[in-house]
């Protein structure tokens, strides 16, 4: 009997393995950038803001769409969907993208607007004073951010382990 040498199912594994890495790699980066540019470099925060928004829009959904749909192929082909390891990976999965889109954009527009006018309120050359509101959120963000990594990281080990086996 022939055997192929790769099989679909394996196809769409690599897809939706890299489809989470796509989606949510940058995201632990996003600590250490907010930190750099706020200390070092605060009249480019708007920009920041901006570009993070559009990375949820443009590369964070979509990928994590992608994943969710290959891990639904996963999960039914294999009949592992009452699995406990891929229940709670999946609920993390969609609980993430009603954040993306609820929480994550909005709240990014908002704080590059808020930083936007304490950069302008600097004037040109003038040092950039943070508002408190601007910081409120700023800080909200980042809080709801680190919980989103663990919540990366706990599907990560769920999807890993097993937990309850196959």
């Amino acid at each position: 009997m022939f055997a192929p040498a790769i099989y679909f199912y394996d196809v769409v594994l690599s897809v939706h393995i890299a489809a989470i890495v796509v989606a949510f790699g940058v995201t632990f980066a996003y600590p250490i950038i907010g930190v750099y540019v706020t200390r070092e470099h605060p009249r480019f925060l708007p920009v920041l803001h901006s570009v993070q928004e559009r990375i949820g829009r443009f590369l964070i959904t979509p990928a994590a769409t992608v994943a969710l749909l290959a891990g639904f192929y996963l999960a039914s082909d294999r009949d592992y969907m009452g699995k406990v390891w891929v229940i709670v990976p999946l609920i993390i999965l969609i609980g993430l993208l009603g954040l993306a889109g609820a929480f994550f954009g909005p709240s990014e527009k908002r704080a590059g607007e808020l930083a936007a006018r304490d950069v302008a309120a600097a004037g040109a050359d003038g040092p950039v004073a943070l508002s408190p509101e601007y910081q409120a959120l700023a800080s909200r963000i980042a809080r709801v951010g680190a919980l989103a990594s663990l919540l990366v990281l706990i599907a990560i080990f769920f999807m890993a382990a097993k937990p309850g086996g196959y």
